[in-house]
């Protein structure tokens, strides 16, 4: 696989994580994003032995979208404390399920633990879970082979496990394409990408935003998208 990279310094390295490819190892057996890149760096630098690249966050298997690694300790370690005091933003398109209003803004609060028997997000009451939030705006509706699809713009509060789709899918606008909380509809590809994170740069102090629409699968027939409405 080519590996996209959209920055990179002697600190971090800026990508694009493909659906299909997992984050770091795990059990399934395909590529995952920290392999990749270690390999691309060993290469491009002529390193010997092991590099060193720090996994700050993860996107799930079947979403793609924009993520940063941490080239040292010390920008993965400041990197993760912004996660933690949420000074690191992500942001999502997603393709939900349903006529949502166009041009209006929600936002949505729950409770989520984690199933792990059945590895899932399951929404509880208040104080039973995790307190999870989400932001977003409904940018365009179409119909696709007689269904109503919204797409909306997502600000992540939280970082909860599988916490976009389980929000979703609990008030009946599931995320395309998504078998675990409604129907898989084509493939394995989710109607979710992460299209923008902005964070500080762990030693220069700046500011860093980087965005990549997605253009294909169910994504490309929305008009926003194609003509780049959403920067």
């Amino acid at each position: 696989m080519r590996l996209e990279v959209l920055y990179e310094d002697n600190h971090v390295i800026v990508c694009i994580k493909p659906a299909g490819v997992l984050s770091q190892a795990g059990s399934l057996d395909l590529e995952d994003m920290l392999n990749l890149i270690k390999s691309y760096l060993k290469e491009k630098y002529d390193k010997p032995g092991n590099v060193y690249l720090g996994l700050v966050h993860r996107l799930d298997t079947n979403v793609g979208g924009v993520m940063v690694f941490a080239k040292t300790s010390k920008a993965a370690k400041r990197l993760s404390e912004q996660l933690r005091e949420h000074d690191f933003t992500k942001r999502y398109l997603a393709v939900v399920r349903g006529k949502l209003p166009l041009n209006q803004t929600f936002v949505w609060e729950d409770y989520l633990i984690k199933d792990e028997v059945n590895n899932k997000a399951l929404v509880v009451c208040e104080g039973k879970g995790k307190h999870s939030k989400v932001s977003f705006s409904v940018l365009e509706n179409l119909e696709i082979n007689g269904l109503d699809w919204s797409l909306v713009n997502i600000d992540l509060l939280t970082g909860r496990f599988h916490q976009i789709r389980v929000q979703f899918a609990s008030r009946n606008h599931q995320i395309y394409n998504d078998g675990k909380y409604g129907e898989t509809t084509n493939g394995y590809v989710l109607g979710l990408y992460a299209y923008e994170i902005e964070f500080t740069h762990p030693i220069k102090k700046d500011v860093m935003r980087y965005v990549s629409l997605p253009r294909t699968g169910i994504f490309k027939g929305f008009s926003v998208i194609d003509k780049g409405e959403i920067l």
